[in-house]
């Protein structure tokens, strides 16, 4: 219980140094407000146009797809660590599993998800 006694001060702690942040910069900051500080800042231009941008879905289905096999090349940590535990059994699951990542990886490929246009 000591452990958790240490992390929970460690909390209080950095949360009452944010706020006294917090509270010193609304109290001595600024406050005269003007039109030229609302305006939102563009590498020191003044923004014309809308202030979003269509993204293409395939930056979108890119992201998707390296997140996706980012985590599942996680697995292999766990299965190095215990790779002596587990013996023929392991082995033979994770070569199961890498099949199913190269499938899946070669799927995406020859469906152009990959290319970058």
């Amino acid at each position: 219980m000591l452990e958790y006694v240490a992390i929970a001060l460690m909390v209080v702690l950095s949360t009452v140094v944010a706020l006294i942040a917090i509270g010193l910069g609304t109290l001595f900051g600024p406050k005269k407000h003007s039109e030229a500080k609302a305006m939102p800042y563009e590498s020191g231009m003044n923004p014309y146009g809308e202030g979003t941008r269509r993204m293409p879905v395939r930056f979108y289905l890119v992201a998707v797809l390296f997140i996706l096999f980012d985590i599942e090349v996680v697995f292999f940590l766990p299965w190095a660590i215990a790779f002596r535990q587990l013996g023929l059994f392991g082995l033979i699951e994770m070569v199961i599993f890498i099949f199913i990542l190269l499938v899946g990886y070669v799927y995406a490929w020859k469906q152009g998800a990959l290319e970058w246009e």
